[in-house]
């Protein structure tokens, strides 16, 4: 009942107040009334008497299951059940009802559900979808509850929006969850047909086609072999051309659907309209143009009209399984085609020469094919008149003067910017080999001056620097400017291009020319010989199998003498001689055919690299050099790391931990220079000490004075060899070249 109206309420207002009222209602609580909600519970939770609480989600009894919510737990578990429900037809004569099958999801995770209705062709009725996913009330008079998972089982009656679902049955992941939540399970229902659908049915099976079909079943053949496709190059002597030269075609045969398609290839400048194919892609007869036909005459079948027209001009048609009136038309097979063979075109004679290794492979494999000899067919291409240059007329450098006769348009000679970028500077890899040299002259002042020849891979330029020599009366400093150096004796100006020195000219021992001076390389730096020795494969003076093989064949003979030489060498019987003994006696044996190069290259190899000698000083101030360039201070953070792994403080760290937390402060020095450096401050066991390894390389509070910063990088003194050569051991020296002695 609707509360009256009171003097200056407006009507809206009153609506809202009734609307209020409704949905709460008073109570008495200790003699007091009260205004108390119809869902509030009383103390503790439970409902106050005769007060029933809706309910939100089904809810599964505490302790079973796993605590994850319910949208985690049945993620992606969904009930399906088989049901049907009836739907009257009350307009139509032929049936009176319809039994609509139907599928009944229920998804575990927020108990929503969803019917849906299977596709059937033909059925004139919009299926699919018939109820949305979302949750369903329960019929009045529990309209404010929903359909949980106690309401499902087999062989029941749902009701959604008023409409009775029957359940026949459920799939089997469906059993199994309903039965461990202690449900027990009805027998299947039977599921009623729909008799309308068996009347159609029924008049579907009772109907012939008009024109009999024959089905020609292709689908094997195009899965097998899609994309597969042989290809043949072939030639066709056109005798109504001009000139009768030979068109050159490419045949393409798809095993797919057995269809042939053709293309010429139309040569540069011949005068010939390039027409996009030959012969457009189709079954290609085998007699033609002989065997022609009118269109319709060729067909996949044969039909036969038995009645005729004399049934009131109404023909009985089936389909001639023997086909005796069907014309026969042979087409080109895959087992047709083969090198030699000539096949006819629509009149044209076309010759197979040649194909490619797919289709070589595929008559290898299906008919044991083995000869694929090509047939030849075109015609040897006249020679190429070679082309000349004009020689250099001195203007410039050839490599100019060689780009401006190669186009209209001048180009600067190309740079290997490849080659610049591999061999450029990369820290402490500075890609240029360095030997000291020295004049070859008759002048005994120029017979004691030093100079530096530097090689740089990068462009292969060479520089020459003279070495400062007190009261020499010669000053030191650039001898030589950077650049590319010819090699001498060859003509000026001539058609080909010049010879440049190369890194594999320069070696220990070579005697070369530059301008006109010529020089002997009698040193190196420790950075050449070990680069000539990693990249062995293109410096031959610093392969060691290489040397040992040509050392083997001039002494072979020899063998037992020259082992003799080498014990008479060794009194003591130390297995060790000295490096100027074991020089002395190859050259002796080879009478000189080896260069110092090689023979340091052999000492370095079997010499005792145990009792080297490094300079340490020389490397802590390279060390500081580096860390002063790229600007890093931070030791005391450095040395606080060291102490905290030092759990011990014995004052001592393991190697690799050292060296594996200097490389996370990405102490900018090489590999190679950090493993000697921490080697260096290694003690008797092993253990770096990590205080001193930290101070030596503190270029704020410990520099180096002695080390003098070096601004011209051609100065020798940059890079002094770390390790000096003193003991050979022999004996493994004499087995690898001999063998070892019995």
């Amino acid at each position: 009942m609707a509360l009256p109206l009171l003097p200056g309420v407006s009507r809206d207002r009153n609506i809202g107040e009734e609307k209020f009222h409704k949905s709460q209602h008073w109570g008495f609580c200790n003699n007091v009334a009260m205004l108390v909600d119809e869902n509030k519970p009383g103390v503790g939770g439970k409902p106050l008497p005769g007060q029933k609480l809706t309910p939100k989600y089904s809810v599964f009894p505490e302790g079973m299951g796993s605590d994850a919510p319910a949208w985690v737990a049945f993620d992606k578990q969904v009930l399906s059940f088989d049901a049907y429900f009836d739907e009257e037809v009350p307009d139509k004569n032929q049936e009176l009802y319809r039994i609509r099958h139907c599928k009944i999801y229920f998804y575990l995770e927020d108990d929503t559900i969803q019917v849906i209705e299977p596709q059937v062709k033909n059925s004139g009725i919009p299926q699919g979808t018939i109820v949305r996913r979302h949750r369903i009330p329960l019929p009045p008079p529990y309209e404010n509850q929903f359909y949980t998972i106690d309401h499902f089982n087999i062989n029941i009656e749902v009701t959604f929006y008023a409409r009775k679902y029957k359940i026949t049955d459920c799939d089997r992941f469906t059993k199994n969850f309903l039965r461990k939540m202690g449900v027990r399970l009805n027998p299947p229902a039977s599921r009623p047909d729909d008799p309308y659908t068996q009347e159609r049915q029924k008049i579907l099976d009772s109907m012939t086609p008009f024109r009999p079909y024959e089905r020609i079943d292709t689908l094997k053949q195009f899965l097998e072999h899609d994309g597969h496709v042989l290809r043949f190059f072939c030639v066709w002597n056109d005798p109504e051309s001009m000139f009768h030269d030979p068109r050159e075609l490419v045949l393409h045969y798809y095993l797919s659907d057995d269809t042939i398609d053709i293309r010429e290839i139309v040569p540069v400048n011949s005068g010939r309209d390039a027409i996009p194919l030959f012969l457009r892609r189709d079954k290609l007869p085998k007699h033609a143009p002989v065997g022609l036909y009118q269109p319709g005459t060729i067909t996949d079948r044969t039909v036969l009209n038995v009645l005729g027209n004399s049934a009131g001009n109404k023909g009985r048609y089936i389909l001639d399984n023997r086909k005796t009136g069907a014309v026969h038309q042979e087409f080109y097979k895959d087992s047709d085609l083969k090198i030699g063979a000539v096949i006819n075109v629509w009149g044209r004679k076309i010759i197979l020469c040649d194909c490619d290794e797919f289709t070589k492979e595929y008559y290898r494999t299906k008919y044991g094919i083995e000869d694929f000899t090509p047939v030849p067919y075109k015609v040897p291409p006249p020679p190429k008149p070679e082309k000349t240059f004009p020689p250099y007329n001195g203007f410039g450098s050839e490599e100019d003067s060689l780009c401006s006769c190669m186009g209209l348009i001048l180009k600067p000679p190309a740079k290997d910017f490849k080659k610049f970028m591999e061999k450029d500077r990369i820290g402490m890899e500075s890609n240029i080999l360095r030997f000291l040299a020295k004049l070859i002259t008759d002048s005994p002042i120029d017979k004691d001056r030093k100079l530096i020849i530097s090689y740089f891979l990068s462009d292969d330029t060479i520089s020459v620097f003279e070495h400062a020599q007190r009261n020499s009366g010669i000053l030191g400093g650039k001898f030589l400017e950077r650049g590319r150096i010819k090699k001498p004796g060859q003509e000026l100006f001539k058609s080909e291009p010049s010879e440049y020195f190369k890194a594999q000219d320069l070696f220990v021992g070579a005697r070369v020319c530059f301008h006109g001076h010529n020089f002997l390389l009698v040193d190196a730096d420790e950075y050449t010989l070990n680069y000539m020795e990693k990249h062995a494969n293109e410096f031959s003076v610093a392969d060691v199998g290489v040397i040992l093989k040509k050392l083997k064949g001039i002494t072979e003979p020899r063998s037992r003498e020259i082992r003799q030489l080498f014990a008479a060498t060794d009194p003591d019987h130390n297995k060790v001689i000295e490096y100027d003994a074991f020089r002395n006696l190859i050259v002796s044996i080879t009478d000189g055919a080896f260069s110092d190069h090689e023979m340091m290259t052999l000492g370095r190899y079997y010499g005792v690299k145990d009792e080297y000698e490094m300079d340490v000083h020389y490397l802590l101030a390279v060390a500081q050099e580096q860390l002063k360039k790229n600007r890093f201070e931070n030791f005391e953070q450095l040395t606080a790391v060291l102490l905290y792994n030092d759990r011990e403080k014995s004052g001592v760290l393991p190697h690799e931990m050292c060296r594996t937390i200097c490389k996370s402060f990405k102490l900018p020095l090489a590999h190679d220079d950090l493993q000697a450096l921490l080697t260096m401050f290694e003690d008797d066991n092993k253990q770096v000490e990590y205080k001193k390894f930290v101070d030596g390389l503190n270029w704020r509070e410990n520099p180096i004075p002695v080390f003098q910063t070096i601004k011209n990088e051609d100065d020798w003194t940059r890079q002094p060899p770390i390790f000096r050569l003193k003991e050979i051991k022999y004996l493994p020296f004499l087995d690898d070249l001999f063998g070892k002695e019995e």
